[in-house]
């Protein structure tokens, strides 16, 4: 990303005034793009200019009309991908044509590093912790998360799951597929 100092009404003026209208704070903003706190802040403060993915991210989340965005193109994502590798899953609701929410029951054994590729897809994920532990990595922020715990957010963006603890997680997964 280029170093670069910006005028009035810049990206980052408009991201702000985005975020404080809809209540997010710059954290939650991280969660929901996948981008760091720090370069958010850069960012917000003109310090950056930001790579068309994040100012892509920052007009879904955020509803602003960024001309910066115009031509970009979208890179599609898969379906909904079921997870194998390293998790024992139930489904809690049937799939349909239908129907846009996917509920699992799943469960990480104690000391589990995710194997494979990050999986990513369109749509959103909520994650509750029912029992155990959880480090979620999305894009590039690491949650770790414990019992009573939960986590919300844009799926499309590439995220695994690691249980660094010595006790079984088991979550409550739910998937939005749009």
């Amino acid at each position: 990303m280029a170093k670069k100092k910006a005028a009035g009404g810049s990206l980052g003026q408009r991201m702000k005034e985005g975020r404080l209208k809809l209540g997010m704070s710059l954290e939650e903003l991280a969660h929901e793009s996948g981008y760091t706190l720090d370069v958010l802040k850069d960012v917000e403060e003109a310090r950056i200019v930001p790579p068309v993915s994040l100012i892509l991210q920052l007009n879904r989340i955020l509803k602003l009309d960024m001309e910066e965005a115009e031509g970009a193109s979208k890179k599609s994502t898969t379906g909904h991908k079921k997870r194998v590798a390293s998790y024992a899953y139930q489904s809690l609701t049937k799939p349909g044509v239908d129907k846009h929410l996917r509920a699992y029951h799943v469960t990480i054994e104690a000391k589990t590093k995710h194997k494979g590729v990050e999986y990513h897809h369109d749509g959103e994920e909520f994650v509750y912790v029912l029992n155990g532990g959880l480090v979620i990595q999305v894009g590039e922020n690491v949650s770790t998360l414990a019992k009573g715990d939960c986590i919300h957010f844009n799926s499309a963006l590439h995220h695994k799951l690691n249980n660094p603890t010595s006790e079984t997680a088991q979550l409550l997964v739910v998937i939005y597929v749009p």
